[in-house]
């Protein structure tokens, strides 16, 4: 169990840092090397995948926990299964939106990132 979570962690830091030099290299103006561009490029990528990996974890296991009561409410009273359903997909519904705000966050950082426009 422990060599698996370090194996984990290194090739997440192995992705990690491609990515970065991999969106450095393409920042870049030809003939000339922008660092300040590079970091916040790099460091851009990084936050796009703690958004991305926390809001879908969240979410996630939200989902897990609404589910799970929801299919215990309906084992100890059948009869209210109607109200269950709809009572769970309308949380499902909000828990759902949470994933969607980290993706368009993500987005916003990754196309139209605001900091760029202070570094031209």
């Amino acid at each position: 169990m422990d060599k698996s979570i370090r194996s984990f962690w290194c090739a997440l830091g192995m992705v990690l840092l491609s990515a970065t030099a991999a969106a450095a290299a393409e920042a870049a103006p030809a003939g000339a090397v922008d660092y300040t561009k590079a970091i916040v490029i790099g460091c851009s990528l990084i936050a796009v995948g703690l958004a991305m990996g926390f809001g879908t974890i969240g979410t996630g296991v939200g989902m897990g926990h609404g589910l799970s009561g929801a299919t215990n409410a309906v084992g100890r009273n059948p009869e209210a299964q109607g109200k269950i359903l709809l009572t769970m997909m309308v949380g499902l519904a909000m828990i759902e939106s949470l994933a969607i705000y980290a993706l368009v966050i993500a987005l916003v950082v990754l196309y139209a990132n605001p900091l760029m426009k202070f570094l031209a």
